[in-house]
């Protein structure tokens, strides 16, 4: 059957930070961070086509002062428990980069129209004096092996700021489980362009593998995705369980006016194949700071497969 959404070409547009659930209630849904970075959005449709069309509804609104005030960031939404959850970042109107992660909570079936409560700042294991102190962003959620885990961004707290990978399980929606372990940095040199920088993970499963990709650098034209790849059923608290990528698993492609693709998740269309969920911008002028300048659009690329089992990642479908 053929597409009925456009691959790599602006679909949703001034959406960064992309996120596309497939509900067991049959619906898609989609939120992203909104230009302005003050409130979230959500849209839902039958089909994954339709989302670009689909009436978004404002679920919840940045404070005015104090926390959650500024730069709301990269909600993501998530059926936990028999409850929806998003997980998003936000700084305080006073001191912009306090950016910490924050957690919305809907008990109600229909996340569009139920009531959101704010949980607060999410909260570390009882035994870790670390995680959420510093700029933390970017979280996502996942299971592996009958547990739950929380993966995110966060800068170390003192020397030079660099934004790592973190990794921890989780006790209950709101809460770790355990202490946060280091699962990359941004050790290579396409991770290091403007800012020495990993974030933005999500998981993709084929074939018993886990591959986590995270994006890398500033988010100019230079902003790209690599990938961690572990095994299903592994220690993933252990970083010896994960491998690196040595290169970029997608990054910008000029001829095509793709620019700084990157901050994706996964989700499957209605035949059942894995399309990857990203924003890139269609130029390299980008006036004014590129953090503020709203077009970076939503777009959507079929993953395919290697005979190995790694997916490709590719503006052309052709196996890497």
């Amino acid at each position: 059957m053929e597409r009925t959404y456009p691959v790599n070409q602006p679909w949703i547009l001034q959406r960064a930070d992309p996120y596309v659930c497939r509900h067991t209630d049959g619906y898609y849904y989609f939120t992203a961070s909104l230009p302005a970075y003050d409130g979230i959005a959500l849209r839902r449709s039958k089909t994954l086509g339709g989302l670009k069309d689909a009436e978004e509804v404002r679920i919840w609104n940045a404070h005015e002062k104090g926390i959650m005030s500024f730069h709301v960031w990269a909600p993501e939404l998530h059926y936990l428990d028999g409850s929806w959850y998003i997980y998003f970042a936000a700084g305080d109107v006073d001191d912009i980069w306090e950016i910490r992660p924050y957690v919305l909570e809907c008990k109600d079936a229909d996340p569009l129209t139920g009531t959101w409560t704010e949980k607060g700042q999410m909260q570390p294991a009882d035994d870790d004096p670390y995680s959420f102190t510093d700029f933390s962003l970017d979280a996502t959620v996942f299971e592996d092996g009958g547990s739950r885990y929380f993966v995110w961004a966060e800068k170390v707290s003192v020397g030079q700021k660099i934004s790592n990978l973190y990794i921890a399980k989780m006790e209950t929606p709101c809460k770790l489980k355990t202490a946060q372990v280091l699962l990359c940095s941004p050790t290579y040199d396409w991770e290091r362009v403007g800012f020495w920088v990993n974030e933005g993970p999500f998981v993709l499963r084929h074939n018993g593998k886990i591959f986590l990709t995270y994006s890398a650098s500033e988010t100019g034209a230079d902003y790209c995705v690599g990938m961690l790849t572990a095994d299903e059923g592994a220690d993933l608290l252990d970083p010896n369980s994960w491998r690196k990528s040595r290169f970029p698993v997608l990054q910008t492609d000029a001829s095509l006016r793709i620019y700084g693709p990157g901050h994706n998740c996964f989700t499957t269309d209605e035949e059942g194949r894995d399309v990857m969920v990203y924003h890139a911008r269609v130029t390299d002028v980008i006036e004014g700071n590129p953090l503020y300048n709203p077009n970076r659009h939503a777009m959507l690329m079929e993953v395919r497969w290697n005979p190995d089992g790694t997916p490709v990642f590719s503006y052309t479908g052709k196996e890497q």
